[in-house]
């Protein structure tokens, strides 16, 4: 385990490496959904993505993953209807048929993928995350599930956020706040 200082470009970096992290920044979310304080992130391009991160959380195949989009984008990749966001991933929404290919690990079986949208009052750094990911891949979303390990509670302190590190097959954890790194 070594720890090292990184920037949003370091962690995107990590990312398009199809490196498996979790953020861990503020306060622990309320509720049955990360919403990028307490994440497991990936990149959405990885083909054999949900089955990775599968892997790493310790759940079984067939479990699917969210994502987190930049809100102003979420209608150019989703059929959102009348609905303008959805930042709590309280729906799964079908997904544009021509942006199928390009988000394989976010996508369930039948087109859709539960999402949350982020803007930058809601979550500053956690926008400022997946933006940077669009401009380095025109992808303006990121693979987003809960940081935790299949049966256990949401991770909450940071020494629990090093322990699961440490039994998972975790890359790294990121903790923004501090601009430092777990690898």
């Amino acid at each position: 385990m070594e720890t090292l200082r990184c920037t949003i470009k370091d962690i995107v970096s990590k990312l398009i490496n199809k490196e498996i992290g979790a953020i861990f920044q503020g306060k622990m979310e309320l509720g049955p959904r990360a919403l990028g304080n307490r994440s497991i992130i990936a990149d959405p391009r990885m083909e054999d993505g949900k089955d990775k991160v599968n892997e790493v959380k310790n759940r079984e195949w067939y479990r699917p993953f969210a994502c987190s989009i930049l809100e102003e984008r979420s209608h150019d990749w989703f059929e959102m209807g009348r609905l303008k966001s959805s930042p709590f991933m309280s729906y799964a929404i079908p997904v544009k048929e021509d942006k199928w290919k390009k988000i394989p690990a976010v996508i369930h079986v039948d087109g859709t993928c539960r999402l949350q949208t982020v803007n930058r009052d809601q979550n500053p750094l956690y926008y400022d995350l997946i933006n940077e990911f669009y401009n380095q891949t025109s992808i303006p979303l990121i693979l987003n599930t809960s940081f935790n390990l299949a049966g256990q509670p949401m991770v909450f302190n940071p020494a629990k956020a090093i322990e699961v590190f440490l039994d998972s097959k975790l890359d790294f954890v990121w903790f923004p706040e501090i601009e430092k790194v777990v690898v």
